[in-house]
């Protein structure tokens, strides 16, 4: 039988918190977690109040073995078509048409595909050129859209690149315009190696927004330099109302040297709320969450409300 509190009715929130632990956040990790542990993340981050969750990368497991469980990660998630009132949605990572064919074939709900904004980036993380990889959205969202699969597109190095360095704000406006014109469902602007702050933030969120219509944005932080929460709070006055987060704070892109840690899902949701922002996430049941998540890894979590514990008590 499902847990009850995987099921909710429809909550009024000021923002959205998309969790990527289960994917983004265990991709880079040293601890190889069953498919077991990860079901086990997943539903204690939806009895959370979580709703639209990361689950598993449909991408080489030579490349990414951490991801190599994705189609069993997926049929021991809760059954859609059983549970009808699950009110979750799974995210799977597809980098091109293969991995798409392959995630269609599972209980996806939504796929995220990958741009990065600089060549050199994609070339190393992906084996192709930056236009390659617009081409690829191209490709793959009327795809998607035919097997009604919903579509995000994620633009990594958004702020900063790992190996060129800092990114105009017009390529990054002008890639997310011509990935608006793919008929993608959201687009992702994302600070892969931690380095933005939030005058950056208000400025290329600005710049982005101009050039993509109504094409929803979420906004994607690590704290590698110790500002991701800065910024994810920047990019929520600046008018984003999906934000990224992962579970403790693990995580990090596995091809981006030192770019270490995601925000964590339990301190973004204290400083939204301690603001006056609504997430609609239960915040104790969160930190028990990250407490567990710790004990699977072996290891304390990067996050620190955990460790300090709510306020006021």
């Amino acid at each position: 039988m499902v847990n009850p509190r995987l099921m909710t009715t429809a909550t009024d929130r000021d923002v959205e918190i998309v969790e990527v632990a289960p994917r983004d956040g265990l991709q880079n990790d040293p601890a190889l977690l069953s498919t077991d542990q990860k079901v086990g993340l997943i539903n204690r981050c939806v009895a959370s109040g979580i709703r639209r969750i990361e689950v598993a990368s449909f991408v080489n497991p030579k490349r990414v073995p951490q991801m190599a469980d994705a189609e069993a990660v997926l049929a021991a998630l809760p059954n859609k078509a059983e549970v009808p009132d699950l009110a979750a949605s799974w995210i799977g990572l597809v980098l091109n048409a293969r991995g798409f064919e392959r995630a269609r074939q599972t209980q996806v709900d939504e796929i995220n595909l990958v741009v990065m904004v600089t060549d050199t980036f994609s070339e190393k993380n992906q084996g192709m050129s930056t236009e390659a990889a617009i081409a690829t959205v191209e490709d793959v969202v009327p795809l998607a859209k035919a097997a009604g699969v919903k579509t995000s597109v994620t633009m990594s190095a958004s702020f900063g690149c790992p190996y060129e360095g800092e990114v105009p704000i017009g390529r990054v406006a002008d890639i997310a315009g011509r990935l608006a014109q793919t008929g993608v469902g959201e687009i992702a602007v994302a600070d892969t190696i931690g380095v933005a702050v939030p005058r950056d933030v208000s400025r290329r969120i600005a710049a982005v927004m101009e050039t993509v219509d109504a094409v929803p944005l979420r906004v994607h932080v690590h704290n590698t330099r110790n500002t991701g929460y800065a910024s994810a709070l920047a990019a929520y006055e600046a008018g984003v109302r999906i934000l990224d987060s992962s579970l403790g704070g693990i995580g990090g892109c596995p091809f981006a040297p030192r770019a270490t840690g995601n925000i964590a899902t339990e301190d973004l949701v204290f400083a939204l709320e301690r603001s006056g922002i609504n997430t609609g996430l239960d915040l104790d049941s969160l930190i028990s969450a990250s407490d567990w998540l710790g004990e699977q890894l072996g290891r304390p979590t990067p996050g620190l409300v955990a460790k300090a514990g709510p306020f006021p008590s």
